[in-house]
């Protein structure tokens, strides 16, 4: 196992002199962070910026550091990521929905699980929210035919944005409570999303999963985003089975269990980079080449490369250079201007063109700042860096703060005194990520 386990204890420095930005990312990523901290305004915004917070700020801590387990009993006064969490989650629903009282969808609370478990080390409030969840996804939410836990909580519908909010939470508290069933039910999970959502073809998006198959929100189309919410989640648990001493127990599963993940994850990411770009990026949805729906955007691209550069990281014999290549493609994509001559990262650190976060059917890029595609660039750049430090990237000629390029004249319009975003439920049928 010492082989496979990534060389980021390099980074593992005192909380209180590391540097997160020791690179230049080609634009502003401080700002870009900046604007993903202060954006959120539903769970699974808060979920995705907090795993940014954490792999960006406290490394140490992330799955992705040298020895995450046992789990760290750290004031969150002392790392942000947790502070963050703390000061945004809701408690107080009775199961799934602990985290984030009277959600519509089941597996957006979990996304603020990961951060619960680390919380519950000092706060017992905490650890019953994490509990209950964690009970909650896997008592009481609907499951599909073949027993995969439903998005929602109202019926059963797979959504590929669950993987990165339920398997890595799970998986995180399965390792936390020495829980070996659990973290094999996690892994079991994971193949039963991908035997209902990946897509049956020859084409060179291959691999691909569809987002949505359900009866209320089916949606059938290739989306980058859901491509990339499934391969970097299921990245997450990867990296949970590597080094999570439960798993350790049994050497044979702990095997099979990495090959399997490792070519669940290769399989999105194959099927991403094979598919016809736009402007350097993935198309909002891979299959739409001359529709509307078919235009470049930030946020499943950003995505997909941190997922590329972890798992060169935590997987090298299996993603070579060819993935790093790709990777660094859609970076210093983002540190450019668009064929329009707009920066996709603007002067205020908005990062753009994303897809609507409120729906995905719009067909309008989004220009205004997509709280998740912020933590995606976030990620992305965190990921870089790693990779850096892990001696498997090339260290770039120039090194700084990480914010020396400016990116042209922006718009400040995704700045938060000027976007106003009610505090609703995603996850409604026809494209709206509102519930009722």
């Amino acid at each position: 196992m010492s082989k496979i386990l990534p060389a980021i204890g390099l980074i593992s420095a005192a909380l209180n002199n590391f540097n997160p930005f020791p690179y230049d990312a080609g634009f502003d990523i401080e700002k870009v962070t900046q604007l993903a901290v202060d954006l959120p305004s539903h769970s699974w915004e808060f979920g995705a910026t907090a795993e940014a917070l954490i792999e960006l700020e406290n490394p140490q801590f992330s799955v992705f550091g040298v020895a995450p387990f046992p789990v760290a009993n750290v004031s969150r006064s002392k790392v942000r990521a947790l502070d963050y969490v703390a000061n945004n989650v809701r408690l107080g629903g009775a199961r799934y929905d602990a985290l984030d009282r009277g959600n519509g969808a089941a597996g957006d609370p979990a996304s603020m699980g990961v951060f619960a478990v680390m919380l519950g080390k000092r706060d017992e409030g905490f650890a019953n929210a994490a509990s209950r969840t964690a009970q909650g996804l896997l008592e009481d939410v609907p499951r599909m035919q073949n027993g995969a836990i439903s998005h929602r909580a109202n019926t059963a519908e797979v959504w590929a944005d669950f993987m990165y909010m339920v398997p890595p939470f799970l998986a995180y508290y399965a390792a936390d409570q020495e829980d070996l069933g659990l973290l094999r039910e996690t892994v079991r999970q994971c193949r039963l999303y991908r035997e209902i959502l990946q897509l049956d073809t020859d084409q060179p998006y291959k691999g691909a999963w569809r987002h949505i198959i359900g009866p209320q929100s089916q949606d059938t189309g290739l989306w980058s985003s859901g491509n990339a919410w499934a391969a970097a989640g299921m990245t997450r648990v990867l990296a949970t089975v590597m080094k999570a001493p439960v798993a350790a127990t049994n050497e044979t599963w702990q095997q099979g269990a990495i090959t399997t993940l490792t070519g669940y994850i290769k399989e999105i990411l194959d099927g991403a980079m094979g598919s016809n770009h736009d402007g350097g990026l993935l198309r909002n949805y891979y299959q739409d080449v001359g529709g509307p729906h078919g235009f470049g955007e930030i946020s499943g691209s950003s995505l997909l490369a941190a997922t590329a550069y972890r798992m060169a990281v935590l997987q090298p014999s299996v993603f070579g250079q060819r993935y790093i290549t790709w990777a660094e493609g859609i970076r210093r994509t983002l540190g450019r201007n668009d064929r329009n001559g707009n920066p996709h990262i603007t002067r205020t650190g908005i990062a753009t063109p994303a897809v609507n976060p409120l729906g995905w059917l719009d067909t309008r890029p989004f220009t205004t700042g997509s709280p998740e595609g912020q933590a995606f660039v976030v990620l992305m750049y965190a990921a870089y860096r790693d990779c850096i430090h892990s001696a498997v990237c090339s260290r770039p000629q120039t090194e700084g703060s990480g914010s020396n390029f400016g990116t042209g004249n922006g718009s400040t319009a995704g700045s938060r005194r000027m976007v106003k975003r009610n505090h609703i439920h995603r996850r409604a049928p026809h494209g709206d990520r509102r519930s009722n």
